[in-house]
């Protein structure tokens, strides 16, 4: 049973660690093809947010995917294809954005939430706590005059 497990769970992963690479966008070049597929894991597709232009099927994708090989072709270092890109669609395209001050609420913004919300949660559990009974204020005379009648059974007419 569970070779067949792991028999469908590597069918179905098998797709995935092909991409969305059309063999017609391929580079005849291997060395170059190795560093457009490097480059083309680090850009995000703009339609697909958290899916890499590689990985994604969007047309929007394989344009970029295409703009990646021709600079390449033309001669341009991995740097440079990145630079080139990022200058035109922005450091969202990126899938790991540098790391400077106006990106920092990216890098750092989800730490902070999840800090405010086990504060929150470890406010919230404290206060619901029962206290304890040296803690509750005793009861008045007059309380207790009023419980004490409260709980008397009742007097039959």
């Amino acid at each position: 049973m569970m070779r067949v497990f792991a028999l469908a769970l590597l069918c179905a992963l098998l797709p995935a660690a092909a991409g969305a690479v059309l063999p017609s966008e391929r580079l005849a070049d291997p060395a170059l093809e190795a560093r457009a597929r490097v480059i083309s894991q680090d850009l995000r597709c703009q339609v697909c947010q958290n899916q890499s232009i590689d990985d994604s099927n969007a047309s929007l994708a394989a344009d970029l995917r295409r703009l990646v090989r021709e600079r390449l072709t033309a001669g341009d270092s991995n740097e440079a294809v990145l630079a080139y890109v990022t200058q035109r669609y922005g450091d969202y395209v990126l899938l790991r954005p540098p790391l400077r001050n106006d990106t920092i609420l990216l890098w750092y913004g989800p730490f902070g939430l999840l800090a405010a919300g086990l504060v929150g949660a470890a406010i919230y559990i404290r206060r619901r706590r029962p206290r304890p009974a040296s803690e509750i204020a005793a009861l008045s005379a007059e309380e207790e005059q009023r419980l004490a009648k409260l709980l008397a059974p009742e007097e039959r007419k």
